[in-house]
Parts: C-alpha cells; structure tokens; sequence
C-alpha cells in the first residue's frame, strides 16, 4: 500500500475530567480480592495503567466524537461544508442502527452531499477508516474525510464490575479474562485527512501495510450491547498472536515504505499497556525507537488509543518536522495495519 497525496491536514481530541485510578477500582473489588487473596496494587503492576478517564453516565459516543471534531474543525482552514466523507470509526456507537456518523454529521451541519458511514474493526478502527478514505483520496473519488471516534469505557469497567462482584464462580483462573475490561479508558479523536493539493505543508501519510490473522478472531469478544458491552479476553494468547501478527506486518510495511529500522525517527504503538509496548517493541527491534506512551494516564482507549497519543506528542513538542513514524495499529480478530507517516 502506497499513497502519494494523503496528508493529515488537522486533527483534535477531548478528554473527560473525571479520573479513575486503578487503585480506587481495586478499592471497589476490595471483597474480591480478600476471597481471592489478590494483592493490592497488581493492576497497575501487571499493565502499567495508573489511571484512566470515565464520561458521565448516558454520555453518547456521538457527543464525544462531535466535540473532538469541532477541535478538529477550529484549526483547519478546510471549511466543513466542503468536507466529503465522515467515517465513524469507534468501538462505541449510539445504536446498532442508523450509523452513528449521521448523528454527528447532524451536529456537525455537514453538506448533504457528505458520503457517511460507521467503521467497526476494533481498536483498529481509526487507522482502518485513515486507510479506506485515503485510498478514496488517492483515487480521486474525494478530496477531504473527516474520521471521529468517541470511545466511552465507562459502561464496559461498570458491566465488569458487577459481573466480578455478583458471580459466585469467579476464582484467580477465570478471573484473567475481565482483566483486560480493567484496563479500558475513554477518549474522543477526529483527524481530517485530505489531497496533498489542499495542504501541501501537512504530515504524509506514506502508506504501509495490512495483515489478518482470523484463526484468533475467538481471543476478545464482546456481547453486541452498545450501552452495557461485557467483554472476555484472553489476553496472554493475544499477544502472543498479536506479536507474531506485528512482525510480519512490520516487514511488509517496511518493504512498501522502502524503510530501513534505522528510517524510523518515532514510533507509537496501540495504547494497551507495558506488556504489549515492549514485546511489540522489541519484536520489531524498535524499542530504542523514539516513543511516547498515554496508557499509564489513559488506559485503553480503544480506536482512539494510537491517534491520541500521536496527538498528545505532537503537541507537547515530541515529533519534530521531518520526522518520519511509524503508526503500529492491530485490532482484536486480529487484524492489523502499520502506516509509516512523514511529519
């Protein structure tokens, strides 16, 4: 996959107020953990994850994509009514039908000539949608796409917790599979990509590579409810899977960029925690690669997890102009894709 007119024109996130440390959920699970005589302190220890953010009850991924994408709008010089496509592309949606993007579209205001549409491919979602709509780009179908996802981990941690705290069967073995529920964070993201043509100065989406692995697509699962998910992952087996996945994705991106290791200024993975940072890492050999990291304050926050950490190092001065990163995407199915950007 190559791309020669895609660029990253603007991009914008909006993160909750309200934090939840693993130690006060910890602190909720206190009469599990005695029974199980688990030690206080071993989520943060086993994933790194110190905190994460939670929206108020009944707060609507549309909401939390809508504000991200005014974020996003306020620094483009692209005017809204010109934007051509709107994919939605997190794990949360309002409802399983219509799509999600014609509520935010709505709020928006967007031109009825806009196409919409939902993206849902797990934690991958925004970097599926960065691929489908450059492609639409490159082949001269569009000209701009606007990609939002409004992730809310509030109603999986709260689904969880009672599963933990009111099934009687629940012991140190199976327990390992609501693990990963803990972990899950809440962030909104939009990005606005475009033909080079409207922002020759942006970041380059260079292109890279896709990979599926579909024999583990049974390792996380969830229920299909968009407002009360309950979701079970065997997380050991994911990252062994999802390392193997990595690698052969990472040398075929590496073919299609022309890329050496030693090409790559910055690297940012999906945001899942200390585990799959470093093994990703240094499976690839890119683990004294230049990073940033917004799981030990964030969590997981799904399809929004990789863009707003590219996002947040952007802002705070880490990637400097020129630079070239490497964007390391996967999705439970698994499935992933690795971009190679120009910043």
């Amino acid at each position: 996959m190559k791309f020669n007119n895609v660029v990253i024109e603007s991009f914008g996130y909006d993160l909750s107020d309200t934090v939840v440390k693993s130690s006060e959920i910890e602190t909720r699970l206190g009469v599990l953990y005695e029974k199980l005589k688990l030690p206080e302190g071993r989520l943060e220890l086993m994933t790194g994850i110190a905190e994460r953010r939670m929206w108020a009850p009944g707060t609507k991924p549309s909401d939390l994509s809508t504000k991200a994408a005014l974020s996003c709008l306020s620094k483009s010089k692209i005017k809204k009514e010109n934007i051509d496509l709107l994919i939605h592309a997190s794990v949360c949606r309002d409802f399983l039908e219509p799509a999600t993007a014609s509520v935010v579209h709505a709020n928006l205001g967007l031109s009825r000539k806009a196409m919409i549409f939902d993206l849902s491919n797990a934690c991958l979602g925004v970097v599926n949608a960065i691929v489908v709509a450059g492609n639409m780009i490159e082949s001269g179908q569009i000209k701009t796409a606007l990609i939002v996802s409004g992730e809310n981990g509030g109603p999986l941690l709260e689904s969880t917790l009672e599963v933990l705290l009111t099934n009687p069967s629940i012991d140190r073995k199976n327990i390992k599979k609501y693990i990963a529920n803990l972990t899950i964070g809440s962030a909104a993201t939009a990005i606005l990509i475009t033909h080079k043509s409207l922002s020759p100065d942006s970041p380059e989406v260079l292109g890279g590579a896709v990979e599926t692995d579909s024999s583990a697509n049974h390792l996380c699962r969830g229920d299909g409810n968009t407002h009360s998910l309950v979701m079970e992952t065997d997380s050991e087996e994911l990252l062994k899977y999802g390392v193997a996945l990595g690698q052969s994705t990472w040398q075929e991106a590496r073919k299609n960029l022309g890329w050496t290791n030693s090409d790559v200024d910055f690297v940012i993975t999906h945001q899942v925690g200390t585990a799959h940072e470093k093994l990703s890492l240094e499976s690839l050999e890119l683990n004294k690669t230049r990073t940033f990291k917004t799981y030990p304050f964030l969590g997981n926050t799904g399809s929004s997890a990789l863009p707003v950490t590219l996002m947040m190092a952007s802002e705070k001065g880490e990637i400097k102009k020129g630079d070239k990163i490497a964007l390391l995407g996967i999705g439970s199915g698994l499935s992933s894709i690795m971009l190679g950007v120009k910043w």
